[in-house]
């Protein structure tokens, strides 16, 4: 985003078929000095006809409406010329992946939090995505939904449909498969060593490679790597501590 660009402010849309929520994101957006425009729609249809006539620098999407989703409407969005930035607002914590590989920049839970969403404009002044920040994963237990920061995460080991990440508090489930979690989070530091383990290169305290039962030591716990990943790993590490050299 260039300085005029800056000074000027953003112009932002909000789309959601519930009017109060959309209310409230009216209200919250124009509290924040940074925004200059807020325009908003009650569905993704009405949404894409205003954004073929007009410009936005965002677009805050609910997910689940009638007719045209969210994600229908972020899909359409990915081939315009220019696209505008992308934050999700929705109720619900499992089309947070599919929000990611659309290139969201965030995804924000209802009820929105002020701070929060400063946050989210904020990535989008900074023209970045969440997956380029520490990212954060909702989960949910018990029905409340929290996040986990990638840089919490030591270690994290496929459970059928789900991945329970393991943090120093606690190991929460997320409904994602493993090797989606391995695509989006490789190039910040993590490694599969075997097919149901995903470990934080920075939290391994010891290598265990040679012998005929090779491991590695993730935040004291020992995990096994199997022949198979035995290769990828030996040249990430190898690549890690020439970097480190």
């Amino acid at each position: 985003m260039s300085a005029s660009d800056e000074a000027a402010g953003l112009r932002v849309l909000a789309v959601d078929d519930e009017p109060p929520a959309l209310d409230e994101l009216e209200f919250l957006l124009g509290r924040d000095e940074r925004v200059a425009d807020v325009h908003t729609c009650g569905s993704a249809a009405d949404a894409l006809l205003l954004l073929q006539g007009d410009a936005f620098d965002v677009v805050l999407l609910d997910i689940a409406m009638p007719g045209l989703s969210g994600l229908d409407l972020a899909q359409v969005l990915r081939k315009f010329r220019t696209p505008p930035a992308v934050v999700f607002v929705t109720a619900h914590a499992h089309h947070a992946v599919e929000a990611f590989d659309l290139h969201a920049v965030d995804y924000l839970l209802k009820p929105v939090h002020e701070e929060r969403l400063r946050e989210a404009i904020g990535r989008v002044r900074e023209g970045g995505a969440a997956t380029d920040a520490d990212e954060q994963l909702p989960v949910e237990l018990a029905g409340v939904t929290r996040f986990v920061r990638r840089s919490d995460v030591r270690y994290a080991s496929a459970q059928g449909d789900y991945v329970r990440l393991h943090t120093p508090s606690d190991n929460p489930l997320v409904r994602m498969p493993l090797s989606a979690l391995e695509q989006r989070w490789s190039d910040a530091g993590f490694v599969r060593v075997h097919r149901s383990i995903l470990v934080s290169i920075a939290h391994v305290d010891e290598l265990r490679l040679g012998g005929s039962r090779p491991t590695v030591v993730v935040d004291g716990v020992e995990l096994p790597v199997s022949r198979r990943h035995l290769p990828d790993v030996r040249r990430v590490f190898r690549r890690s501590a020439d970097g480190e050299a």
